[in-house]
Formats: structure tokens, C-alpha cells, sequence
């Protein structure tokens, strides 16, 4: 799994195309303030672990990086655009839902934004070092 955290003064996304034809309809575009936009992609090997162990592994270290953000407002994003290797839909779904019962259970403030669609983002994100990390989980 590869995740590429961006810390926010503000984000913001449209729903724009859909490009996977099961997906639910989105919904409006929405729009967060001070919070940590996690660009994640669930990458095959994913798969062959126990899905308890990469959502527990990935919400740790995006609680990690929220404290360093001072924040406490997270907002999953699935960006396939990070890896060649893809994990299943269903498993990249599970996967985000199950970090994201995690994570509102240690009191974060966490959104997803609408799966199976490409988005019209808007990112204002301040530039200092811990505004941007990535990792390799």
C-alpha cells in the first residue's frame, strides 16, 4: 500500500466522471478545512495479508500523521496512481471502510470521498515539511 498525505488549509472535490459502473451516485461535492487529504493505493499484496492488519497499519500512521498536523479531520481518498499493482475493488472498499470505524473510534473526524469516480479537486496545502509525506506501508 502506498499513501501520499497531503496536511490542507482547505479541500475540496466535484464528482466529475464515473469510471466504475457499479458505484453509488455520489452525491454534491463537499469541502473540509484544516485536514489531512490521504491519497491511498491498495496495491495487490495488499490482498495476501489480512485486511485487519493493513487497515490497523494504515490508520496508525495517518493518526500519526494528524498529530503532527494538528489535526483531527481525515478524509480518505483512493488514488489509483501510485503503484502499477491494483488491488480488488472490494477489497480497496472494505479497506477503507474498516480504517475509517478505526479511526472514528479514536474520536477523528473522517470522510471518504465518493468512491469509483474521478474528481475535480482543489487543494490548498501550506508548505512546510510535514505537510506532505509518504510512505510505503
Amino acid at each position: 500500500m502506498k499513501v501520499l498525505i497531503f496536511y490542507t488549509n482547505n479541500f475540496a472535490y466535484t464528482p466529475a466522471e464515473k469510471n466504475l459502473p457499479e458505484a453509488p451516485d455520489p452525491g454534491p461535492g463537499q469541502s473540509y478545512s484544516n485536514c489531512l487529504l490521504a491519497c491511498i493505493q491498495v496495491e495487490t499484496s495488499d490482498e495476501e495479508k489480512d485486511l485487519k492488519s493493513r487497515e490497523k497499519k494504515l490508520a496508525n500512521h495517518l493518526k500519526w500523521a494528524a498529530r503532527k498536523n494538528k489535526t483531527n479531520n481525515i478524509v480518505l481518498h483512493s488514488f489509483a496512481h501510485l503503484s502499477e499493482s491494483k488491488a480488488s475493488v472490494d477489497f480497496t472498499k472494505q479497506l477503507f471502510d474498516e480504517a475509517q470505524k478505526r479511526l472514528e473510534n479514536a474520536k477523528y473526524e473522517v470522510a471518504q470521498t465518493p468512491f469509483g469516480y474521478f474528481l475535480d479537486l482543489k487543494i490548498d496545502a501550506p508548505g512546510f515539511s510535514l505537510a506532505r509525506i509518504w510512505a510505503e506501508l
